[in-house]
């Protein structure tokens, strides 16, 4: 049964709200000084290309040259190519004009 009517205060604490949501004390976001990115790559050709990408996006990473190794640059792409929200069209009222530019309204023209 419900607390109000039988207790002054409440059986069960009230959450606490703040642990939960949007956390404002994240840590600091990586590629910068403080948290700088991880990448490994084959051969100086390609550190030099990964070093220009980083310049023009004002990145700061640790770039490790192995041949042995496979290429691991997946922090990097993941801070480039980031999913852009997808926008759709906002479809007329019934009542707005048609957008087809016939001039009659939208439930009698294209709805």
């Amino acid at each position: 049964m419900s607390d109000k009517f039988f207790f002054k205060g409440r059986k069960t604490p009230k959450p606490k709200h703040e642990s939960y949501g949007f956390n404002t004390k994240r840590s600091q976001k990586s590629g910068t000084d403080q948290h700088p990115l991880n990448l490994s790559v084959v051969s100086d050709e390609r550190k030099a290309e990964i070093e220009a990408i980083l310049e023009q996006h004002e990145l700061v990473a640790n770039i490790e040259v192995n041949a042995d190794t496979l290429e691991n640059i997946i922090e990097l792409d993941g801070i480039l190519n980031k999913p852009i929200t997808t926008r759709f069209e906002k479809t007329p009222n019934r009542n707005d004009p048609c957008s087809c530019g016939s001039g009659k309204k939208y439930k009698k023209c294209c709805g």
